[in-house]
């Protein structure tokens, strides 16, 4: 049986970049609302045994059990999303290593914090905002860094792709605090409530 995964700070550390509010509402009832239904779903069978991981691999372009997927991987990119957060008080940056890597791939952190910002503008409806490393065979193993976006529930786990970072931009993680300003959401979380350290330990 799947559980709601605790968060990594208390619900008012984002703030004012992300309220208490929303976070009672996103986490406490959309993310608990997709734990519940992937349990319903699974129940009786032998996903029911499996991680998030595998379930979603064995369902994903699956008509009879899209719903299934929709669910496990809502449930994957939200314990994703949470880690990828830091709270608003913690002062962090990019270790050398990581700024090398976005470096080579973006230019610089700005290019980076920039080209994620451009990738959030151009998604038409929901879904999810990531950074990615091509390939999971070896980590940090030369791969190029990517940000892609995924639509609704896909998640970058699905397709042989790294999830480095995740931004959810569906309207549940914004509007309570930026209204149709999904813009202003992606500039605020990218440049005070990145977790660098999670980044470089998923490289």
């Amino acid at each position: 049986m799947f559980t709601l995964s605790p968060l990594p700070f208390a619900r008012e550390a984002l703030e004012p970049h992300m309220s208490a509010k929303t976070l009672d509402f996103h986490y406490g009832k959309h993310h608990q609302t997709y734990v519940d239904n992937l349990n319903k779903l699974v129940a009786g069978t032998e996903l029911a045994a499996l991680s998030l991981t595998d379930i979603i691999l064995k369902t994903v372009g699956n008509p009879a059990q899209s719903g299934i997927f929709n669910n496990a991987a809502q449930v994957y990119n939200h314990d994703f999303f949470w880690q990828s957060l830091r709270p608003a008080d913690v002062v962090a940056e990019p270790t050398s290593k990581l700024s090398a890597a976005l470096n080579a791939s973006f230019g610089s952190r700005d290019n980076f914090i920039d080209a994620f910002k451009t990738a959030v503008a151009g998604h038409f409806g929901s879904g999810w905002a990531w950074l990615v490393q091509d390939g999971v065979s070896e980590a940090g193993a030369g791969a190029s860094l990517k940000i892609i976006t995924t639509v609704n529930a896909d998640t970058p786990a699905a397709h042989g792709l790294r999830p480095l970072w995740a931004l959810d931009i569906w309207e549940h993680s914004y509007y309570l605090d930026y209204q149709n300003r999904r813009a202003d959401f992606a500039d605020a979380i990218l440049r005070n409530l990145v977790n660098w350290n999670f980044i470089e330990k998923n490289l």
